[in-house]
């Protein structure tokens, strides 16, 4: 495991390079983040965000999903993996939404794990991108990168979580995410990492860093 002081400075970089990191899925409330985010499960966010374009112009409270229905619904996302059960969820979430909180998007994980098709990442980035609280989810890009680092050994999203979160201070963990994805995504790719702009590359003892 790196030491806690290099896990510190790594995010002090980060912070530096981008203070204000934003989430690239499109949304213009809490709902259609939600609806998003559940999309971009084994997705990538621009086709979460060419899909949602015209639905999210439709479609903007769960009483409006729940009026375009499970079809109409596949009729905007049939280009999105797993659409027809992501459409399924979508639907059955929207319902728990209307008959348990009013249409309200809940802001606890409990509540938010307890809908359809939401999962302990989704609640997370809800929690952390709408409500603003410390979360922290790990998704493939996070747990890659966690992993390259050496910022954490565990194997499952959840225990990498953890370890991440007893080191961050909260003013760390409101945009590691946001940090960690948009690192991955576009820096320490999977394949073909862009060590030659990594502002870290110092810190990085990977097989694969390209000198």
């Amino acid at each position: 495991m790196r030491s806690k002081k290099e896990i510190l400075e790594i995010m002090e970089i980060f912070e530096k390079e981008n203070p204000n990191p934003e989430c690239e899925l499109n949304f213009c409330n809490a709902y259609t983040l939600l609806v998003a985010v559940i999309l971009s499960a084994q997705a990538t966010d621009k086709g979460v965000n060419k899909a949602t374009k015209e639905l999210f112009k439709k479609v903007d409270s769960p009483q409006k999903m729940l009026e375009l229905g499970e079809e109409g619904l596949k009729k905007h996302i049939k280009s999105i993996g797993l659409f027809n059960n992501k459409a399924k969820n979508i639907i059955l979430m929207s319902k728990e939404l209307v008959t348990k909180y009013l249409g309200n998007v809940p802001d606890n994980r409990e509540q938010l794990e307890s809908l359809a098709g939401v999962g302990r990442k989704t609640a997370n980035i809800v929690l952390n991108v709408w409500y603003k609280k410390p979360a922290l989810a790990v998704d493939t890009h996070v747990m890659r990168i966690s992993h390259r680092l050496n910022f954490s050994k565990s194997k499952t999203p959840t225990a990498i979580e953890l370890d991440l979160l007893k080191v961050l201070p909260d003013r760390y963990i409101i945009n590691a995410n946001h940090w960690l994805v948009l690192f991955g995504r576009y820096i320490c790719k999977a394949k073909k990492p862009e060590c030659h702009n990594c502002k870290i590359a110092k810190y990085c003892n990977s097989t694969d860093k390209i000198l």
